[in-house]
């Protein structure tokens, strides 16, 4: 018999995937996971036998239950599958499917409204970043408040307008790596050796690594022989290109202390150019191994911050506001990503505040039936 367990299916940003709380999915780690990759139908390139949408962005997963830490309302671990793998990855953030926690939340009864908004601290376990998310809860029904999904905010790369949800990161550097600067450099000069059996000659260019959120390796376009206004497919279809880029990944996440990233989803490879369209800086952001068709959230951030930081690899190349509080805009293929940076008042190569503006709705609530194989009959919930 397959074995049903409760889910709400939500899009979170540019994001999308099933949200489960804790205690409906198995307490041993290794019989969660079985239980997600068979949820998302992985591994399959078409994930035609799971919800998985056949893309990264379409592969992940949201785990969600009261705070356990004194101050903290929600607790949120993030898992990010793969269409191909049998992999199951909670070391790394994603900002886009944190905007849908405090919906969720609030749709399973784990939190009640607080007035016309409602503002939560959220605990994201996979690396303990706090930050305070607002949602709008009007009394618009005889069920009294409710999350409200019908606005008029816009992000890029999702159709139409939808109700703001305002994230305030409260302490973002050094999210995955050991500080925000990793390799104790703003800026490092890289030789890559080619491994055995490559089909490119030795290179050698300058990166910024860094993690106010993501790990990140940010390296002007020009570097690498593109313009940095190419389309997602194109730079996808370069596999002498996407070659290059996860020799310089390999060789980077080592400096930046990360170890062996073979099989992990960071650090995101970005390339950067100057702005096209009017806004702070270009992007075409690797998650690893397929171009984003936008950029995501903690990579914006991470992104918005080295833009402030001198003598960073998109320092000379970005566009940026004047004053302490910035609006920086991060070009991205299919539009802009704006993150709100304040830099510290006596030193203004330190950021202490990342804020941004993402949307979230709930697309379907109900059951997702398990195969037996995966949960055997007797298998506990946490």
């Amino acid at each position: 018999m397959q074995k049903p367990v409760p889910t709400l299916f939500m899009r979170g940003g540019t994001s999308r995937g099933p949200f489960f709380l804790e205690h409906d999915l198995p307490q041993d780690t290794a019989t969660r996971d079985r239980v997600l990759l068979a949820v998302m139908g992985s591994p399959d390139r078409r994930q035609i036998d799971g919800l998985g949408g056949a893309h990264p962005l379409t592969s992940k997963v949201g785990i969600v239950r009261a705070g356990t830490t004194p101050g903290v309302d929600l607790e949120f671990l993030f898992a990010q599958l793969q269409p191909d793998r049998d992999t199951v990855d909670t070391t790394a953030n994603c900002g886009n499917m944190l905007a849908a926690v405090v919906p969720f939340a609030l749709e399973r009864g784990l939190i009640q409204a607080q007035g016309d908004e409602t503002t939560v601290r959220v605990l994201t376990r996979n690396t303990g970043m706090q930050c305070d998310i607002t949602v709008l809860t009007p009394d618009t029904s005889a069920e009294g408040r409710q999350v409200c999904y019908e606005g008029q905010a816009r992000i890029d790369g999702v159709p139409g307008t939808s109700a703001p949800i305002t994230i305030n990161f409260l302490d973002t550097a050094g999210s995955v790596c050991d500080g925000l600067l990793p390799t104790g450099n703003v800026c490092d000069h890289v030789r890559i050796t080619p491994p055995v059996g490559a089909d490119f000659p030795p290179f050698e260019l300058d990166v910024t690594c860094i993690d106010n959120g993501m790990p990140l390796v940010l390296f002007k376009a020009a570097d690498l022989g593109c313009t940095g206004r190419e389309t997602p497919a194109e730079l996808n279809a370069d596999m002498a290109l996407k070659a290059r880029i996860e020799a310089l990944r390999l060789k980077t996440a080592a400096m930046m202390g990360l170890g062996d990233v073979t099989d992990r989803n960071y650090p995101k490879m970005t390339l950067v150019s100057a702005p096209q369209a009017g806004g702070a800086i270009n992007t075409r952001c690797f998650i690893p191994h397929v171009c984003h068709e936008a950029i995501g959230v903690l990579a914006a951030v991470t992104v918005g911050t080295a833009c402030v930081l001198d003598g960073a690899v998109p320092h000379a190349l970005a566009q940026l506001p004047a004053g302490r509080r910035k609006a920086v805009s991060i070009e991205h293929p299919s539009g802009e990503f704006t993150v709100e940076l304040e830099l510290d008042a006596q030193d203004p190569q330190k950021i202490v505040r990342a804020a941004l503006l993402r949307t979230a709705r709930l697309i379907m609530r109900g059951e997702v039936m398990i195969p037996a194989g995966a949960w055997p009959a007797g298998g506990d919930a946490a």
